[in-house]
């Protein structure tokens, strides 16, 4: 039986050792969810629950893993203590570092994602526009922290993500005439006599007046430019191929008729992945979940800026207004080899990193002790999970907390798939 070791941290780091702690988790019934069993969420929490039966009408969207307020974890082996509670009454289990740069709490959020149709055309603000939304609006932006984001794909994953470059907005403006009827010629003049030499901030400019012109637009108009861009493209598709955008077009309209997310998404990069790629989403970079499921990561928030392809409240004025207008396609994350068994990805952010882990038969791996907490989600399969004075026989749907300075031994005689989340190793390293 091989062992790997993982995260290797001198003695100077560790912490006052603490139990692993087992899991009950929440999970969120938004509409976009997969139904009953079809969707992975549900099966995890089935398992994780022990005695809650499933719903097969129900939709179960999200499993999360972490404090926040919104779907808190609670200790198993405890009379209804929470996780955060627990973390508020030990701070020691988060280690100085993370205590000195973020307070008595975990910073970030684990999530497990089962995507039955497109989620929100959204963005997540920054620390100082989530601070304002909290304020003015606390019912609606439920904290004052940010949320940047890393998904990372369990199936074949789609997802909007990122506005597409300048020469795909020309395309759009000249061969969509129902968007360009809606923009106007002057925008579409703007960009077929764009000075390259003017350089992003001119771009920049007109993908913003564009893009705000056209989620501004009055319902009745969007309803008549969608009515006359779908019955287009049924016509065509009779006489060529469409594209996959505009196959995408065809699919998001019947699953939002009359909304212009619809439109919007011919802005937008549409990208595919497959499992293990990653994909992170900084603030204020517009996106939206299109179909699959996926391990989701991120800053310990539930802000959401909401503008399409949803019944839920929009706040188009303030999504237009806060988001950067980058423009290209976005990064895919394959991860780093750690050994064998795991890969690492690391986003651009402080606040988290994920472990990708698959153990074959017979395999081991021992994350050693670090001086920031980490959660576990089992994905399937069995095994079990020891530390120097507790062993856990663990299958599809455990979690667990393990807190800062104990080191973690997991070993399976069939196969284990599972995700470890911590914080960024270049923080703790390097505070």
């Amino acid at each position: 039986m091989e062992v790997v070791a993982v995260n290797v941290v001198s003695d100077k780091h560790k912490q006052q050792k603490t139990e692993l702690l087992k899991l009950k988790c929440s999970v969120q019934n938004y509409d976009w969810g997969r139904i009953g069993y079809e969707s992975r969420v549900a099966r995890l929490f089935e398992k994780n629950s022990d005695c809650i039966q499933i719903d097969d009408k129900k939709h179960y969207a999200e499993f999360w893993i972490g404090t926040h307020v919104s779907g808190p974890s609670f200790i198993s082996d405890s009379d209804n203590v929470s996780l955060k509670s627990f973390i508020m009454q030990n701070p020691n289990v988060l280690g100085h570092v993370v205590v000195d740069k973020w307070g008595h709490d975990l910073p970030f959020l684990l999530k497990v994602l089962s995507v039955g149709r497109s989620l929100s055309i959204q963005a997540h603000p920054d620390k100082e526009l989530a601070e304002l939304l909290h304020k003015m609006q606390p019912n609606v932006y439920k904290d004052a922290n940010h949320k940047p984001e890393m998904a990372l794909a369990l199936t074949e994953f789609e997802a909007l993500c990122g506005f597409v470059s300048s020469e795909e907005v020309e395309h759009v403006l000249e061969s969509v005439p129902e968007i360009k009827e809606i923009v106007g010629n002057t925008r579409l003049d703007q960009v077929l006599t764009l000075d390259k030499q003017n350089g992003e901030v001119k771009e920049e400019r007109i993908l913003r007046s564009i893009f705000t012109k056209l989620m501004s637009v009055d319902k009745d108009s969007i309803s008549k430019a969608l009515s006359k861009l779908i019955s287009r493209l049924h016509k065509e598709e009779e006489t060529r191929q469409l594209t996959s955008k505009e196959e995408l077009v065809l699919k998001l309209e019947k699953q939002y008729p009359n909304d212009v997310g619809v439109l919007a998404a011919l802005l937008l990069n549409h990208v595919k992945l497959e499992p293990g790629d990653g994909l992170y989403i900084g603030a204020n970079e517009p996106h939206a979940y299109l179909y699959g499921e996926c391990i989701e990561c991120m800053a310990a928030s539930d802000n959401v800026v909401r503008a399409g392809l949803t019944p839920k409240y929009m706040d188009v004025k303030i999504l237009c207004s806060m988001l950067t207008y980058k423009q290209g396609l976005p990064d895919i994350l394959k991860g780093v080899s750690i050994n064998p068994y795991v890969r690492r990805y690391t986003p651009p952010f402080e606040e988290f990193e994920v472990d990708r882990c698959m153990l074959d038969r017979g395999a081991s791996v021992v994350f050693h002790a670090l001086p920031g907490p980490s959660v576990f989600v089992v994905i399937s399969g069995e095994g079990t999970m020891c530390t120097s004075s507790r062993e856990d026989i663990v299958t599809e749907g455990f979690a667990f907390f393990a807190p800062a300075g104990i080191e973690v031994r997991v070993t399976t005689d069939s196969e284990l798939h599972f995700y470890r989340a911590g914080v960024n190793n270049k923080v703790l390293m390097n505070p």
